[in-house]
């Protein structure tokens, strides 16, 4: 739709659910957020495994694009399509002003594709919620577990089925700096 001129070339959205949702514009914080994650998560993966910041992702019913997403393979894997979900072992949203879309809209997608695992870094709560084992198709699709950490506690990094580390959750938070950050 982009490339006929329905929409204007700068103007982001995504379709989520058969819908075509306009995404907002990133806060200062957000968009900090995300390039933390990024440097995080890209210092702890295995080989085989990138990050991708906000790129699509194709879904059977959607294309949301996930602040992050953890997928397997090289870059030039996706010259051809978009990653799906048998490519795809964790998805990142940074939620302000989304919490509540993330939380439920996305909730629901990411579980009904089966997303091993779903991440919702909350700039309002100040907290990293994970959410695991998900539903697959179901009357209600989303995750059956949810997990929040506070500044204070690190997060696991569960890649293909293993946990390969922790992540400081302070890291991941705008307000939490490490004890080595200079501010």
């Amino acid at each position: 739709m982009s490339e006929a001129g329905v929409f204007a070339a700068d103007e982001r959205c995504e379709l989520l659910d058969g819908w075509i949702i306009p995404r907002p514009a990133q806060t200062p914080p957000h968009a900090t957020v995300v390039g933390l994650a990024h440097d995080a998560l890209r210092g702890a993966l295995p080989a085989g495994w990138r990050v991708r910041i906000r790129s699509a992702i194709t879904t059977a019913d959607s294309e949301p694009e996930p602040d992050l997403t953890v997928v397997r393979g090289v870059p030039r894997a996706y010259l051809s399509h978009h990653p799906g979900p048998p490519e795809i072992d964790l998805v990142i949203e940074v939620a302000d002003s989304s919490l509540a879309e993330d939380r439920q809209l996305k909730g629901r997608i990411y579980g009904r594709a089966v997303l091993p695992i779903y991440g919702i870094i909350n700039l309002v709560d100040q907290q990293v919620e994970v959410y695991t084992d998900p539903t697959g198709p179901a009357a209600t699709p989303g995750y059956r577990q949810l997990q929040a950490y506070g500044a204070d506690d690190f997060v696991p990094l569960i890649i293909g089925g293993q946990e390969i580390g922790r992540i400081a959750a302070r890291e991941l938070l705008p307000g939490s700096p490490s004890p080595s950050d200079p501010r």
